[in-house]
């Protein structure tokens, strides 16, 4: 009998596919962007560089600082910086405005103001593009970021007439001095309602970007005929003009508790109208609670635009019992965030990417961040995410310097900026507490907050802990937001100096009042909440 034989049965080659191959979305790059806004508002770009507008005319003048786009490192148009000397006569002339402005009858402002939303309606897309390039948004971030300035500043349009009853607008026009990552919500729109109660507006172009989507937005504004001043400079610079001018009316003031701290000096000292929002360390507390779906549902949501925002919640103060569940809800979840680059698709016909951040404003802060998390790690810190950029979410060969994916570290040592301070990036920190009053010592860590969430199952809990953490808004088991239209904003502690702002006290920031009238806000000599 002959032998039996078992056949070799080979199984093919495990082969695994190629990621698709991506480029930059026809009529989306930097070149096509630029060209249409030569095209909208040649008074405004020249060449390869903007202007600065001041005294009702575009001028050539500054010295143009190189600058990139985060998206993928290629060259953009920079700031062109001014002098101090030049900003001077800037802020001169725009108090020469304001004397017209202040006296030009409310009608015709709400008209003027009306028309300039709706010029920036019609180059939404091309606004929420600029915002892509030159601060890294995705593109459903850029274009609501659009939409909420336009749809805010409607509505103040529709509401002005009560909010100014008795009121009148200030000696001298608002100086806006505002960070890079909200260039139309919040920057355009707070320039559009202190124009609409009757005060000229100067506003500094961010140096990290969003100068040639401001520019835009002011050469609209300029052509409806309102009083806007738009310069570029440093900081130091220019403060000088911006801040300590006499002609100056109120100081409005968002970015970081350094500089601020510098112009809160200034302010005070020589008893100018202001208002300063800085940072603050937003904390979400979990106390007693058992709803884990729910804050799962919310965690990717805490990542949009890459928590460069101030009100990001980048620290979690967990009751050490519950860390287990907690890990269990929050683990997936961070794992589910999107980041890529925000406009490469496969196809020319494929939608945008839909991410909840791209890359960081610049390269250097991404950086930043990777030391913290690496020094903060060899201190003792436990890593317990380190996220990695997916390769299927890039072109080929674009420089992936300014993106950074989500970390999660566990008690970041006290000697870590990541301890105390706002990282205004991807970066999470828990810090674990057996008690109650642990749990509101890490909330209050930086000294006064903007929001704060608590997540408790005990109302009765909520609204005992709630009020002894130091943060303006605090939510039950939800995120707080910034806000719109009528709703209030402010902070405690370092996060806030001078009046609150949203609502009516927007506009009541930026008006006189009845004599002796005290606003709501942070000030030397008191605290008055709303």
């Amino acid at each position: 009998m002959a032998p039996t034989t078992t056949p070799t049965v080979t199984s093919p080659p495990t082969t695994t596919a190629p990621p698709p191959t991506l480029s930059t979305k026809p009529g989306t790059g930097w070149d096509d962007a630029w060209r249409r806004c030569l095209a909208a508002a040649p008074e405004a770009f020249q060449d390869d560089r903007v202007r600065n507008l001041w005294a009702g005319r575009w001028h050539a003048d500054g010295r143009p600082r190189p600058s990139v786009s985060p998206v993928d490192g290629s060259a953009i148009a920079g700031p062109p910086l001014l002098d101090g000397a030049t900003a001077a006569h800037a802020v001169h002339a725009a108090l020469d405005r304001h004397r017209t402005w202040r006296d030009t009858p409310l009608p015709e402002r709400k008209a003027r103001v009306r028309a300039t939303c709706d010029a920036l309606a019609e180059h939404r897309e091309l606004l929420a593009l600029l915002l892509v390039w030159e601060i890294g948004k995705p593109w459903r971030l850029a274009q609501a970021d659009v939409d909420r300035a336009i749809d805010g500043v409607r509505w103040y349009e529709a509401e002005i007439d009560r909010m100014l009853a008795a009121r009148t607008p200030l000696p001298g026009p608002v100086s806006n001095i505002a960070s890079w990552n909200y260039p139309m919500s919040v920057l355009v729109h707070a320039m559009l309602v202190q124009a609409l109660a009757g005060n000229a507006v100067i506003a500094k172009t961010p140096t990290d970007g969003g100068v040639a989507c401001l520019t835009l937005a002011c050469a609209l504004a300029e052509r409806e005929g309102l009083p806007v001043t738009l310069v570029s400079g440093s900081g130091r610079e220019l403060s000088a003009a911006l801040v300590a001018s006499p002609e100056i009316g109120c100081v409005s003031f968002v970015g970081g508790r350094d500089t601020g701290a510098g112009i809160a000096t200034a302010v005070a000292d020589l008893g100018k109208r202001h208002v300063l929002e800085q940072e603050g360390l937003n904390t979400w507390g979990i106390w007693n609670f058992s709803d884990w779906p729910s804050l799962a549902a919310v965690i990717p949501k805490l990542f949009d635009y890459g928590k460069q925002r101030c009100t990001a919640y980048p620290r979690f103060v967990v009751q050490r019992s519950l860390f287990a569940d907690f890990l269990d809800a929050y683990l997936p979840a961070v794992r589910s965030v999107r980041v890529g680059h925000p406009l490469a698709v496969q196809h020319p016909s494929d939608p945008l990417p839909d991410l909840d951040f791209g890359p960081l404003i610049n390269a250097a802060k991404a950086g930043e961040l990777r030391d913290q998390v690496a020094e903060a790690v060899d201190r003792g810190a436990v890593p317990l995410h380190e996220g990695a950029l997916p390769d299927a979410a890039f072109p080929s060969g674009v420089s992936r310097d300014a993106y950074l994916a989500p970390v999660t570290l566990l008690n970041p040592p006290p000697s870590s900026p990541l301890h105390h301070a706002e990282p205004f990036g991807p970066v999470d920190t828990i810090v674990l507490v057996d008690t109650e009053a642990e749990l509101l010592a890490a909330m209050n860590a930086s000294n006064g907050a903007l929001v704060a969430t608590l997540s408790t199952d005990d109302p009765a809990t909520y609204a005992r802990l709630a009020p002894q953490v130091r943060a303006f808004k605090v939510g039950h088991g939800r995120p707080r937001s910034r806000g719109d239209r009528d709703e209030l904003f402010g902070g405690f502690g370092h996060a806030w100096r001078g009046a609150f702002v949203g609502g009516d006290l927007l506009v009541r920031a930026v008006t006189d009042g009845p004599r002796g009238e005290r606003a709501p806000g942070n000030f030397p000599d008191y605290h008055l909440m709303p």
